[in-house]
């Protein structure tokens, strides 16, 4: 399957979306971290309805407002990257969750004692749709604003137009 791109200026700078041509394969803030990583080689620019609804998204969040919908995704990722971008998508806009509530959520699913929020760190620097998949809501154990691949100026505006402090 071919790998699609569509750009979007957002008023945080220039997003790169990429689509498999049916789902959202990942967003970026052009020139962030692991940028573009889960594409297959140069994506071709072409309109999509998927890229008319992510920019739909995009426009209602970025008005200040909670979207409602999700676009259709397409996580490229290991499964454990994937359990832990599918517990980013139960945080609740406005709200923050800790990289160790990350962790503790992860081992009770998988019915063990414990795992490590330095490894949740890492997969939720590796998320490939930024925003959508809200990794910007993880912070550190006491509040702070912890790594960001887009930037920690970056979190911090989205978390502010979000209403958190």
């Amino acid at each position: 399957m071919k790998d699609y791109i569509w750009h979007y200026d957002s008023p945080l700078g220039g997003i790169t979306l990429g689509s498999n041509g049916e789902a959202i394969t990942g967003l970026w803030f052009n020139g962030q971290k692991y940028f573009a990583d889960t594409m297959k080689g140069v994506g071709e620019e072409k309109i999509l309805p998927v890229f008319a609804e992510a920019s739909h998204w995009l426009d209602v969040y970025f008005s200040g407002k909670e979207p409602g919908f999700t676009p259709p995704l397409t996580m490229r990722a290991t499964p454990f990257r994937k359990a832990v971008w599918e517990i980013l998508l139960t945080i609740p806009y406005g709200k923050t969750m800790t990289y160790g509530e990350i962790a503790k959520q992860l081992a009770l699913q998988k019915g063990i004692q414990q795992m490590s929020a330095q490894a949740v760190g890492s997969a939720v620097g590796h998320n490939s749709i930024s925003l959508i998949i809200p990794c910007h809501r993880v912070v550190g154990s006491d509040g702070s604003l912890t790594g960001y691949a887009g930037g920690i100026e970056k979190k911090a505006k989205l978390l502010k137009l979000e209403g958190i402090r």
